[in-house]
């Protein structure tokens, strides 16, 4: 499995890694699968450099081609949302270049279920159009992204959901009132959303829900670690300025974050699978989106409470007002429902590539 692990500090490339493989043993129950990361994983040398993977290809002196060829597939996640020129077109190119030694290689490639797109510059469409007709089976997580690999002349074979609803569903407690995630990703300056913007809009919010009566925790949703978007260090300089006496969440382990989102009665996540972790462990979540991964996954599921940070005009009002509805706990069975159904259209389309494989 390319682009995810399981030792990842981000917990939504740890659901990334998790979720696949869950969803891999529900076709190949005995699979041995193998983790693959830029610097994580058994591959024979790093594979974050284009050039040294083109200078191997030619040589061979390090083994890359063998230690291809011992897997009798490769599942390219492309990290959930980077098969797009959102962060560059050099990380989009480094991943591909992966992907395409994987097909010379002649071992089928999978797209697991991801976003598509988007890709604003002629470069990035060339190299995603690449990618997806090297594909043997290609997989989505929306429909907007189905949208994209059809501009690109290569349709999906699959519409599926995150693979976070292939995980088990921790027990439901509810002892907690609201948890709110604070996104160290946005915190400080970078190219999603103002950070100025972000930091204002999650402390109103948070002033607001205690004038409202409700009590609020404030979670990480990345393990504290050295990573430039750690969570933590943005939850602790909130805490010191707005909420001293604030219960502060922070996980040790993917297990543990999806029991503390399901000990809330409800979610604001400034991360995507936070929000997505709370739904799959049955616990509303209002998502502060920050980019056009968000609102198509979410709509697909049926789920519309999503709050776009770089274009509502009211973002604390729209979350408030979400928290209010009365039928989110029956919405929430609906998208667990739904969510089942899209993973056992993967399943399927995997179960299909099998048979016709052995045949």
């Amino acid at each position: 499995m390319l682009w995810a692990h399981q030792d990842s500090a981000n917990l939504g490339l740890h659901v990334l890694a998790e979720g696949t493989a869950s969803l891999i043993k529900r076709v190949w129950p005995d699979a041995e699968i193998e983790f693959q990361d830029y610097g994580k994983g058994t591959a024979p040398m790093p594979i974050s450099s284009p050039r040294s993977l083109a200078k191997e290809w030619v040589t061979g002196n390090r083994g890359l081609k063998r230690w291809i060829q011992s897997f009798d597939m490769v599942i390219d996640t492309r990290s959930g949302d980077s098969f797009a020129d959102l962060y560059g077109v050099e990380r989009l190119f480094g991943m591909g270049m992966v992907a395409e030694l994987v097909h010379r290689a002649g071992v089928p490639l999978i797209l697991g279920p991801q976003t598509i797109g988007p890709f604003v510059s002629a470069a990035g469409r060339a190299l995603g159009r690449r990618s997806l007709h090297t594909a043997a089976v290609v997989m989505s997580r929306d429909s907007a992204s189905a949208g994209q690999a059809e501009k690109l002349g290569r349709p999906v074979d699959v519409e599926s959901t995150d693979v976070v609803f292939a995980l088990p569903q921790p027990p439901r407690t509810a002892e907690r009132d609201v948890i709110l995630n604070i996104s160290g990703l946005l915190w400080t300056p970078g190219p999603h959303v103002d950070a100025e913007h972000y930091r204002r809009t999650v402390t109103a919010l948070y002033q607001e829900l205690l004038r409202d009566g409700r009590s609020v925790s404030l979670l990480a949703h990345v393990l504290d670690s050295p990573v430039a978007d750690n969570d933590v260090p943005a939850i602790r300089e909130f805490a010191a300025a707005h909420a001293r006496g604030a219960e502060v969440l922070i996980p040790a382990s993917l297990t543990g974050v999806r029991e503390l989102l399901a000990s809330g009665s409800m979610v604001i996540g400034s991360r995507m699978h936070a929000c997505l972790n709370a739904l799959s462990a049955g616990t509303p979540a209002v998502a502060l989106a920050y980019s056009r991964k968000f609102a198509p996954l979410f709509q697909d599921l049926g789920w519309n409470h999503t709050v776009d940070l770089r274009s509502h005009p009211d973002p604390v009002a729209a979350v408030l007002a979400a928290c209010e509805d009365p039928g989110l706990d029956r919405q929430v069975r609906s998208v667990l429902a739904v969510a089942e159904e899209l993973l056992a259209v993967a399943q399927r389309s995997l179960e299909s590539f099998h048979r016709d494989k052995v045949q």
